[in-house]
């Protein structure tokens, strides 16, 4: 899939393919909506699963409980649906109708138009709508509050520095541009960048998440600002410090 396609028309319709082993969930159609019924089996993947028999999980849910989608929160539906907070993302996204009728569970009556091909670039382009989107939603009053609770829950990991003892981390992007560069986690403690541990993490999108959330939270919320350690680590030979090399 390529960035800056045009988006395609509705006349078609969208579906998702016929799951794989990654996606032994079954799909249901309920007035004019995809639910999936979840296999009590997959709840080690998806925490939305009952203990006591299948759930029925929204395409966001579903996304957001994948392994290694652990660092995004679930947008609200009335954020999707408004399309002001949609604006430029047409042009960004292939079958940006199609993709969005996935993320919002829309059923459309000629799902089976399109070829197997279409349905895979169809679902990939639902999951770089949902980035984008999501790197919106999180800027937002309520969406920065669901991340703040994560981040409370030290779910974006901690920071690998020793001297910023184990201070909490936000994700972050370094592009605002999908598929440029992976997300990295930001320490708000020593104001540095660093990979997440999880290799499923550390190949999400930086674009998911945007250059500018962890800064907004902090301005947004100071009582979550850590104080600036000025501890700095000092190389020493045997006791005595060790002169800084100067340039050549």
């Amino acid at each position: 899939m390529h960035e800056g396609e045009a988006g395609e028309n509705r006349g078609a319709g969208a579906n998702r393919r016929e799951r794989g082993p990654d996606r032994p969930s079954e799909e249901k159609a309920q007035g004019g909506r995809r639910v999936r019924e979840v296999d009590p089996r997959e709840d080690a993947v998806s925490n939305e699963v009952s203990s006591e028999g299948s759930a029925e999980v929204t395409w966001i849910q579903w996304f957001c409980s994948l392994q290694g989608n652990e660092f995004f929160t679930e947008v609200a539906e009335d954020y999707v649906q408004d399309d002001f907070n949609l604006t430029g993302l047409g042009s960004q996204v292939p079958y940006y109708d199609y993709a969005l009728d996935i993320i919002l569970d829309v059923e459309t009556p000629q799902d089976e138009l399109l070829t197997e091909d279409q349905q895979e670039l169809v679902e990939s382009a639902a999951e770089v709508l949902y980035g984008l989107i999501h790197a919106r939603f999180i800027n937002t009053a309520r969406g920065m509050n669901q991340m703040i609770e994560k981040l409370k829950r030290t779910e974006f990991g901690r920071c690998p520095r020793v001297l910023c003892e184990g201070q909490a981390m936000l994700p972050v992007g370094r592009s605002d541009v999908p598929h440029k560069v992976t997300v990295k986690c930001f320490c708000p403690k020593c104001n540095d960048i660093y990979l997440p541990k999880s290799s499923r993490k550390a190949a999400t999108d930086g674009a998911y998440f945007g250059t500018s959330f962890p800064h907004l939270v902090m301005q947004a919320h100071p009582e979550l600002c850590p104080q600036r350690t000025k501890q700095e680590y000092v190389p020493r030979i045997y006791g005595f410090r060790v002169r800084k090399m100067q340039d050549s």
